[in-house]
């Protein structure tokens, strides 16, 4: 079975990362030959990579960005929080697409895929399963509906005019008549779809992480790699934007002022780390964007890891966090209550309260949770159980 997976990139973003490694998990099998359609490679040489293929441009997305921004009062901030999907790549016209079993859709926005390429991609009678990494799937053109109320996407709160409602209609009309089959990477987003299309099919299946690389550590030799102090109590907080309002860090801010300044350290990975406020007293170690592969070592030298985050679906760092033992702390919304069982292997703190984040923080730092973490990792997000499960839909009839 030859099985096509498409993402906007195979690197930068969650949705992105999770593609990436479902493919290398399902290339370890002899079930199926798998290529990963990008169009935003960031290794060295993308189409080297034996499953990655590149395609298109991003013109296309320059193009969309330009024409979203009256719409979102020139802001950028609401200019990353919608797609319109006006604009896109043909893969159909690819050889990968038609030679090509079965399609699957992962996080293809920004240009990648226009609502004209998905009814493509729909109508050739290939079988379609999406992977859903946000809400943009089943919602007009938001990624997130968060605290929105709007009946059938209209008036929209991001997006003025009608472009939300018409998007959403031209999406629900399209499922109706070919019938994709969705899966949730969460419990929760896998709620809300089927709650949004009644009609199709979804499905409940995780991210998967390499174990390989995700894994226990000597906590000291970690701290000494990364000359951070061996005597501290050091709490973790990443993000790929740190001051994305979405991640909560203002919340952490606030936890944190909570604690006398010798109670702990915070070390802090990602962009724009110096920009983040943060009171004053906590000592903070900002080691900037980091790779993929120096993760683990970060993640092992710390004795927690802090998820603030107000909206999110299965946070692969939660996931790669908990597979290197380190307990984590985090809100209850979305799909986070599923893999941090409170008081167990982390702490789940009430939505939006930072008082309890940090009592949550105080809990984990106080008990040795970082055998149960490592042990709920190993069993929610074994790579080739994953690939597994999804070789097992794929051969399903649609």
């Amino acid at each position: 079975m030859k099985v096509l997976l498409v993402s906007t990139s195979e690197q930068s973003g969650g949705g992105a990362i999770a593609a990436y490694r479902l493919a290398n998990a399902l290339s370890l099998t002899n079930d199926v030959e798998v290529k990963l359609l990008v169009r935003d490679g960031k290794c060295p040489d993308v189409a080297g990579m034996g499953f990655v293929r590149p395609v298109g441009n991003k013109l296309p997305k320059f193009l969309e960005r330009l024409c979203i921004l009256p719409h979102v009062g020139f802001s950028r901030k609401r200019l990353w929080q919608v797609d319109t999907a006006r604009m896109g790549i043909d893969i159909t016209r690819t050889p990968e697409f038609r030679e090509a079993d079965v399609v699957h859709l992962h996080w293809v926005n920004q240009g990648m895929l226009s609502l004209d390429g998905i009814r493509r991609i729909l109508q050739s009678g290939k079988r379609v399963i999406w992977t859903l990494h946000d809400e943009w799937p089943y919602l007009g053109v938001c990624h997130y509906r968060g605290d929105c109320k709007a009946e059938r996407c209209y008036p929209c709160p991001l997006y003025s005019g009608h472009t939300p409602l018409t998007t959403l209609q031209r999406k629900r009309d399209m499922f109706r008549r070919w019938h994709p089959t969705f899966v949730g990477c969460s419990q929760w987003i896998t709620d809300q779809a089927r709650r949004a299309l009644p009609q199709e099919r979804v499905v409940h299946i995780n991210n998967c992480i390499p174990s390989v690389l995700f894994s226990p550590s000597d906590v000291q030799q970690a701290r000494r790699s990364l000359s951070l102090p061996p005597d501290k109590r050091l709490l973790l907080f990443c993000s790929q934007k740190v001051t994305d309002e979405r991640k909560g860090i203002s919340y952490l801010a606030e936890a944190l002022n909570l604690f006398d300044k010798d109670e702990l350290q915070l070390v802090v990975v990602g962009k724009d780390s110096e920009k983040i406020p943060l009171p004053d007293g906590i000592k903070v170690h900002r080691l900037g964007s980091v790779g993929e592969r120096d993760m683990p070592l970060i993640y092992n030298a710390a004795d927690a890891f802090v998820t603030p985050s107000l909206q999110d679906n299965l946070p692969n760092t939660i996931a790669e966090a908990m597979s290197c033992g380190t307990p984590c702390v985090g809100f209850n919304v979305g799909g986070i209550p599923e893999m941090i069982d409170h008081c167990r292997n982390g702490y789940v703190a009430r939505y939006r309260d930072a008082a309890d984040l940090a009592a949550g923080i105080r809990y984990v730092l106080s008990h040795d949770l970082r055998k149960a973490a490592h042990e709920k990792a190993k069993a929610a997000y074994d790579m080739l159980g994953i690939a597994q499960q999804y070789i097992q839909l794929y051969n399903e009839k649609s």
